[in-house]
């Protein structure tokens, strides 16, 4: 390749990414009264910058050749700082390894760019095979904290067995996002650990978790539901005792497993708490989004329970790496009560969709629960028919 095609290719590159990068969002239609989707997702494998994957030095490079891909940008942590919005992508590259960098947007909705530079996590003694699904929280001690699945080789199995993870809880902390202090990973009582998040206030003096407890990488075994502990540090976090505070449930949407998303957010009427279910189907695992809200002086106790999915893949959000998929380890509250979401679909990409603590509330508080019987669900839409067909009549109304 000549010096002038290097050079027309490398403006090309360069005017494609800024084209992507600065597209302004739209809401999309029919929404369903709860949540606004948006027609883009706020981050894919082609929001990474071209000099993370190019080398851009024609003597080194002559065919501008990618020579780090990146396959997907994913399940985001997130939160408001100074006047910006930053989501903590999971960032997978095509060599399968996953890291976390924050891409930064003026409003929440649209223009994210990635910083320069990845977050290069500091490791353990026993270094992480990879890391991922990052929760950030503020949290009352004044630091801010990031929580993740660190993933290892299972030493239990034959090094034949080369897909046998162990996933554990990581813990750093920040002040700037820029550098991160790693502490030990959180001790628990239970073999695995994934969607661990810290509450953002201390519980009677201590520091409060949200834990998903599993037997194993996949299987949840005897575990599963979403647990509750508490740790007298965070500097050497250990949870002597989880109780179970949101159970799987038979032929439910979270019959699998189930795990907390980002931590909660604080109403007058309490937590918010939003959270994924896992159901099996003929085609595999569907994952899905649901809400709870829990009592503010004990955000273990759950006093409302809404049946069914929040968030469900729609469209081409059910196509990707891992399809039929949506998650959410990120969302942001706005000082005017709007709340911004972000859910990946499919490990693939990720997407924000816009509510209100108002909304929200009454949606957690006026949605039926699950009677878990078909009977019990029938029972509770008729009621609402009955209701609906005498507004419709006393309007005149032939439908």
């Amino acid at each position: 390749m000549s010096k002038e095609q290097f050079n027309r290719r490398f403006n090309s590159l360069i005017d494609e990414h800024r084209k992507l990068i600065t597209r302004k969002n739209e809401i999309a239609e029919n929404g369903n009264g709860v949540y606004d989707r948006y027609k883009y997702p706020v981050l894919t494998a082609d929001h990474a910058p071209i000099y993370w994957k190019y080398d851009l030095n024609y003597e080194t490079n002559p065919y501008l050749l990618e020579r780090i891909g990146v396959n997907a940008a994913f399940n985001a942590g997130a939160i408001e700082f100074n006047g910006k919005y930053l989501v903590f992508a999971r960032v997978e590259g095509v060599d399968r390894k996953s890291f976390f960098a924050v891409a930064e947007s003026p409003n929440g909705i649209d223009n994210f760019k990635f910083w320069d530079y990845p977050i290069l996590m500091p490791e353990t003694e026993e270094p992480d095979t990879n890391v991922y699904d990052i929760r950030v929280i503020h949290h009352e001690d004044g630091w801010y904290y990031g929580l993740f699945c660190t993933e290892r080789k299972d030493p239990s199995v034959p090094e034949s067995d080369t897909s046998s993870a162990l996933a554990q809880c990581g813990i750093a902390r920040t002040k700037d996002f820029v550098k991160w202090d790693r502490l030990p990973d959180l001790k628990t009582k239970s073999p695995q650990q994934r969607n661990v998040v810290l509450h953002p206030e201390f519980v009677n003096g201590k520091y409060a978790f949200y834990t998903r407890p599993q037997d194993g990488f996949i299987e949840a075994g005897t575990g599963g539901g979403i647990g509750w502990g508490f740790s007298d540090s965070i500097e050497n976090a250990v949870i002597e005792e989880e109780v179970i505070v949101d159970d799987r449930s038979y032929h439910t949407i979270k019959e699998v497993k189930n795990g907390l998303g980002p931590a909660p957010i604080k109403t007058e009427k309490g937590w918010l708490q939003l959270a994924h279910g896992v159901r099996n189907t003929a085609a595999g695992l569907r994952y899905v989004l649901y809400m709870l809200l829990t009592d503010l002086k004990n955000p273990e106790k759950v006093i409302a329970r809404p049946s069914g999915y929040f968030i469900a893949p729609f469209g081409e959000e059910r196509v990707g790496d891992v399809s039929n998929v949506v998650f959410s380890n990120g969302w942001i509250k706005k000082d005017n009560g709007e709340v911004l979401i972000y859910y990946a679909s499919s490990d693939t990409r990720l997407h924000v969709a816009t509510s209100t603590v108002d909304k929200l509330l009454d949606y957690v508080l006026n949605t039926p629960e699950d009677g878990l019987r078909s009977y019990a669900s029938v029972q509770e839409r008729s009621k609402l028919i009955k209701k609906n067909l005498e507004i419709l009549k006393q309007l005149n109304i032939a439908y």
